[in-house]
């Protein structure tokens, strides 16, 4: 059984543009062509802020998330690595 998500050090892919917009933002993979809509400002700082966190679970927290949230967070996250939009990263 791999480990949630959150639990993860993660990183935006280094091919990836962000694009902040009102509704939350674009994010643009370069190398897959890729175009993925962030609907959630609180993920967009989670996502801006996973470089420097320790785990993408310690980002949340640090966002504002609140702990019932967290399930939710898990599974966006884990989408946005599944499409390479974010890499794992040595913590």
């Amino acid at each position: 059984m791999t480990a949630p998500t959150l639990d993860r050090a993660l990183a935006l892919h280094s091919q990836v543009s962000v694009r902040p917009e009102p509704f939350g933002a674009l994010l643009y993979h370069f190398g897959t062509r890729r175009l993925t809509f962030l609907k959630d400002r609180r993920l967009l700082a989670v996502v801006e802020s996973l470089a420097d966190a320790p785990t993408a679970r310690a980002a949340c927290l640090a966002a504002g998330v609140p702990e019932a949230e967290l399930p939710r967070y898990d599974r966006a996250l884990a989408a946005l690595a599944e499409s390479s939009m974010l890499v794992g990263r040595t913590p």
